[in-house]
């Protein structure tokens, strides 16, 4: 593994050659939204420097995916954000920033806050700091999550035999729009919310070219998930294994999931435009045509597996919200983006994915246009 120590070069990880022009920096690059978006740049021929401090279970694989499958442009940092020093370094060889490194569990801020707090408000004041004394000062891009708008209590909602639905027909129709007030529950919502007001007010205070994303549900291939993150992949491991799955609460509360995919073509269109979407702030996810329960992805998976999952149900967790939709309006007139991968053929594209790295014969899914509603 290489290190960063030129603040106008860095080292190919595979021939200890130096070259000339400097790469994106993903902070959290080894994990599953990171992998996604370094292997589309190496693939469209960028320089990609993935800095990553190999914490959560998975990563190494998706790292040696990496520098296997593109050798001449993954280029490798192991290292923490809360070390000054290394994202300095990491920061000054960089041509932009996505930061997308943090602990990203609800469960594990409340068992370790502090912990939580020092890496994802911390983490991200040092990755600013970086960038606000570097001479070119790269943009950046930060995912921060819909969880700063707290368990959203207010939202008075109808509940079917599947789900729940928002009363609020304007509501049900469009989700919920960058205006919703900020209500930061758990310390996973506080220390990402506060890393999400820090990115906004640098990108005020300093000029720089900053983008913050609140990110709905995120799923695709690279996903290693477990129970308390990545929790579409999580429900397709445990029916490729035959586990019975514990599902917190009652089931029906929903969420828009959004595939990998069509993320990175957000990040795409945010890295040729950081002058439009520079401070700025999008909610982000597959909006109010790719909703589902968690219920009806049991269902779903059921389907492609051929067999009905086993389900246990556990009390509520802390901070969880009944229902959460992104409208993403704001961000779809300013880029044109749209989500591409309905819901369906996402989970089915998912679940052939980790049929293979299971080492288990897939179904053939057959992917439908329709929608679970």
């Amino acid at each position: 593994m290489t290190n960063v120590n030129r603040s106008d070069m860095f080292i190919s990880h595979d021939t200890g050659a130096y070259a000339p022009q400097k790469p994106v920096l993903i902070t959290g690059g080894a994990g599953f939204i990171g992998t996604n978006l370094a292997a589309r740049l190496a693939s469209l021929g960028q320089q990609v420097l993935v800095f990553d401090n190999l914490s959560r279970a998975g990563v190494e694989k998706n790292l040696n995916w990496l520098t296997t499958t593109f050798p001449q442009q993954i280029h490798i940092k192991i290292a923490d954000v809360r070390n000054k020093v290394a994202i300095t370094g990491a920061v000054d060889a960089s041509s932009m920033v996505f930061h997308f490194a943090a602990q990203v569990a609800v469960t594990t801020s409340i068992d370790t806050p502090m912990r939580d707090f020092e890496v994802n408000a911390g983490g991200t004041l040092n990755v600013l700091e970086a960038i606000r004394t570097s001479r070119h000062r790269p943009a950046i891009v930060y995912t921060s999550t819909n969880k700063v708008y707290g368990q959203m209590e207010d939202l008075a909602l109808a509940v079917s035999d599947n789900r729940y639905e928002p009363i609020d027909s304007s509501i049900s129709a469009s989700g919920f729009d960058e205006s919703r007030t900020l209500d930061f529950y758990s310390p996973y919502g506080c220390s990402k919310g506060c890393a999400d007001q820090y990115v906004l007010d640098y990108a005020r205070t300093y000029d720089i070219r900053a983008t913050v994303l609140r990110m709905s549900c995120i799923y695709g291939p690279h996903q290693h998930g477990n129970e308390d993150q990545g929790w579409v992949a999580h429900f397709i491991k445990q029916a490729l294994e035959d586990n019975r799955l514990t599902i917190y609460g009652d089931g029906k509360q929903v969420r828009d999931i959004l595939f990998v995919d069509d993320l990175v073509n957000a990040f795409l269109l945010m890295q040729s435009q950081t002058e439009v979407v520079g401070g700025k702030v999008f909610n982000i996810g597959g909006g109010p045509s790719n909703t589902v329960s968690l219920l009806e992805l049991t269902d779903m998976i059921g389907q492609i597996v051929g067999k009905k999952m086993s389900l246990r149900f556990e009390d509520w967790r802390k901070g969880d919200q009944k229902y959460y939709v992104s409208n993403t309006s704001k961000f779809s007139n300013l880029t044109g983006w749209q989500p591409r991968t309905n819901t369906n053929k996402g989970v089915g594209l998912l679940y052939e994915w980790l049929a293979g790295e299971h080492k288990i014969k897939a179904h053939r899914v057959q992917f439908q246009e329709a929608q679970v509603r």
